[in-house]
């Protein structure tokens, strides 16, 4: 597949946005006990997610109205103020509002990077293009978290958050750079939400595809939310043995989408790869909570399989959202990123009502059985036709 310099300039961009994310990405939760106590960590996250669902509401009609290119500037631009706003508080109710700033504005690029991205695909080589995007975005997260470990030393987590603001520095320089290449020729549809919401559900399909991808980012919330805590508190390794656990963890992301979007594209195998996705996820998260291993190659193997199964339905809901959709319909793309905030709204929610009768190992049951639904799901989306 040949690679045009459009989209080489997206998957660079794609690759230092997820370093932007990935740096504080699995300390965030830790970093907030800082402020707060372990049981409220859990509030930061449902009001990022409870802000982030309002701004992404309303994201269609500026792009219509801006322009996708200009306001990508934007959002960096108060991202980067977010964050350096972030690490100079010492206040919990500052914290809780810098927070929400450099999370909502976190979700909100990834859609600008969305509408980017399928301005220059097509369907025959949608499954491709995406998961190539995406292992670029991967990238990014896999070199994170053992960089991570050794740079946080003596629980130095502002550094981490300082480091990530060169990098959406050098993802502002690129985008302003590449001007020509970047700025919006399209005339973007935007519909009423309760007209969007309507015409989700119904469209099976489209409803099954959001409902795989609200389980994906379900899975996602919980793990990066408790999963560091559990193995940093609980279990007790320090963060340069975690670093390399999560570095190890996310190979898959790496090494799987690719084939796995190839495959799609060339025999529409997007629902057979989505059930295998799904059966290694729900047997990893359950062996979260069973297993009662201390053995950082235990855990390592644990995550490494979890992310296995994750890595095949990010893959395939990719795959199958964006060849039944095109760019102009900004408000299916729109409410299909909607789902990560939704996912931590709903997750961090029920979290914190969990864990004031259970420890956090059984938030990892309740997920398992949570992430058996996405079967059902699976079968009653249709096979797309070549």
């Amino acid at each position: 597949m040949k690679i045009t310099k459009n989209l080489k300039v997206l998957y660079f961009l794609g690759f230092i946005l997820a370093l932007s994310t990935a740096f504080p990405g699995y300390i965030r939760s830790t970093f907030l006990e800082e402020f707060v106590n372990i049981r409220w960590v859990g509030l930061f996250f449902f009001g990022n997610a409870l802000f982030g669902l309002i701004a992404i509401n309303f994201f269609p009609y500026f792009i219509k109205k801006i322009s996708n290119y200009k306001l990508a500037i934007v959002i960096i631009i108060l991202q980067i103020l977010g964050i350096l706003l972030l690490v100079t508080t010492n206040s919990a109710v500052w914290a809780f509002v810098f927070f929400i700033i450099s999370g909502v504005t976190g979700y909100l690029i990834w859609i600008n990077m969305d509408v980017f991205v399928e301005r220059f695909t097509t369907n025959p080589t949608t499954g491709r293009i995406r998961t190539v995007y995406f292992t670029f975005i991967n990238l990014g997260w896999v070199f994170s978290p053992l960089a991570v470990g050794y740079l946080i030393g003596e629980e130095n987590y502002r550094l981490v958050y300082i480091i990530a603001v060169v990098f959406l520095v050098i993802a502002l320089a690129t985008i302003l750079y590449n001007k020509k290449l970047l700025r919006d020729h399209v005339k973007y549809e935007h519909h009423h939400t309760w007209t969007t919401l309507k015409n989700i559900w119904k469209n099976a399909n489209l409803r099954g595809i959001f409902s795989i991808a609200f389980l994906l980012e379900l899975f996602y919330a919980v793990a990066v939310i408790y999963v560091p805590i559990y193995l940093h508190e609980t279990i007790g390794f320090d963060w340069k043995i975690i670093g390399a656990i999560f570095t190890f963890m996310l190979l898959p992301f790496v090494l799987l989408e690719i084939p796995a979007g190839i495959f799609a594209d060339k025999y529409s195998g997007e629902k057979k790869i989505l059930s295998i996705g799904f059966m290694i996820l729900v047997s990893a998260v359950a062996l979260f909570f069973f297993t009662e291993s201390s053995s950082p190659f235990v855990w390592a193997l644990i995550l490494f399989i979890s992310r296995c199964g994750a890595a095949l339905i990010e893959a395939m809901k990719e795959s199958y959202f964006f060849k039944i959709v095109d760019v102009k319909d900004i408000d299916y793309i729109n409410f299909f990123r909607n789902v990560s905030p939704l996912s931590y709204l709903v997750g961090s929610g029920l979290a914190i009502f969990a864990l004031e009768f259970y420890s956090v190992e059984y938030l990892f049951l309740f997920l398992a059985l949570v992430l058996l639904s996405g079967f059902y799901f699976t079968w009653k989306i249709q096979t797309i036709k070549k």
